[in-house]
């Protein structure tokens, strides 16, 4: 059972950072695609970004580019959003998630962790 748990979600300025964490429990990430997604208020879920954490490639929306990055550290099984320079449009609950490497969707999700960001 693949069990995720993101934190440091929070309410912060415009033009602010805020780093995100999904712990992962029950397999090793190093064998999954991870990613963070994010849902606004009355708007669909949508892809954030996502990283294939063997080699670390990572994949991000045109919206985040150049402002978000994320990593992984295997150590502590865990996945980093990095969000600097922070709009007010990138205000969601943000939701981590995880597929496996021969899966062609998230197999499993996160609860999500709230993010605001305030002009």
């Amino acid at each position: 059972q693949v069990q995720l748990a993101e934190s440091g979600g929070g309410l912060v300025q415009a033009g602010a950072s805020l780093r995100l964490s999904c712990t992962v429990s029950g397999r090793t990430i190093s064998n999954y695609f991870m990613g963070w997604f994010r849902q606004a208020p009355g708007k669909e879920r949508e892809f954030v970004v996502s990283i294939r954490c063997s080699d670390g490639v990572p994949s991000y929306a045109d919206s985040v580019k150049g402002r978000f990055t994320i990593s992984r550290d295997f150590a502590k099984n865990t996945v980093y959003l990095q969000m600097n320079s922070l709009k007010p449009e990138d205000t969601a609950v943000y939701f981590c998630a995880a597929r496996q490497l021969t899966a062609s969707s998230f197999d499993y999700w996160g609860q999500g962790t709230h993010v605001t960001v305030s002009s």
